[in-house]
């Protein structure tokens, strides 16, 4: 990986020609609310990386980050949870562009554990700030860790778009289409506030309807 860098909305990240592609490949696949997204989600996880000096691969960062949500439209249908739909195209994207096996797998655990922070925080440097990135975007997690004056660059440079309410309305519709996808992660939580008639079911009913005697 060649060492070249570029400065977005204030913070130094990579331009090589992989994250370059991964840009160009978000911008055709995104809504501009959820490309602007991604891309804070990126120089979110770039910054808290700089703040506490963590050590990590900058182009595993960056495609996972740039490409955690590439499942997250109005036309998903499953058959498996929309993170790891997207984890399986990001990680072939990678693949297709000469990334190794275990750069590439690096990729798709940044997409699938993107949403679950209980687990991805403390997985692999890239695939920990690229949970922190998401889920500060998302919903404020470390938001104090990035000085105010860079935060408001951020989010000047790639404005937020109506995100909660647009997000929203999507997670609704993913709940609605494919509701076996929800039952074990937090789109469950929007069936049960916003969905007429969602009833995912408990986890106690999964234990005590195990095909076993005790």
């Amino acid at each position: 990986m060649r060492d070249d860098k570029r400065i977005l909305a204030g913070v130094v990240v990579p331009d090589t020609e992989l994250v370059r592609r991964a840009i160009e490949y978000a911008e055709r696949v995104y809504e501009p609310y959820l490309f602007n997204h991604v891309v804070r989600s990126w120089l979110f996880a770039v910054s808290l990386a700089r703040i506490q000096d963590i050590k990590y691969d900058s182009e595993v960062v960056a495609l996972g980050t740039l490409l955690h949500d590439v499942t997250l439209n109005t036309s998903f249908r499953g058959p498996r949870r929309f993170e790891v739909e997207g984890a399986d195209i990001a990680r072939s994207f990678a693949l297709d562009a000469g990334v190794s096996d275990s750069r590439a797998q690096l990729i798709w655990d940044s997409v699938a554990l993107n949403s679950t922070p209980s687990i991805g925080l403390y997985k692999e440097p890239e695939v920990a700030l690229c949970t922190a990135g998401v889920c500060l975007d998302v919903v404020g997690l470390q938001y104090d860790r990035i000085p105010a004056a860079d935060r408001k660059a951020i989010t000047d440079a790639y404005p937020r778009l109506g995100m909660k309410r647009k997000m929203t309305s999507c997670f609704c519709h993913m709940v609605e289409a494919a509701p076996e996808t929800t039952y074990d992660n937090f789109l469950r939580d929007f069936g049960m506030r916003y969905v007429p008639g969602y009833e995912g079911p408990s986890s106690v009913d999964f234990v005590m309807n195990a095909p076993f005697e005790s």
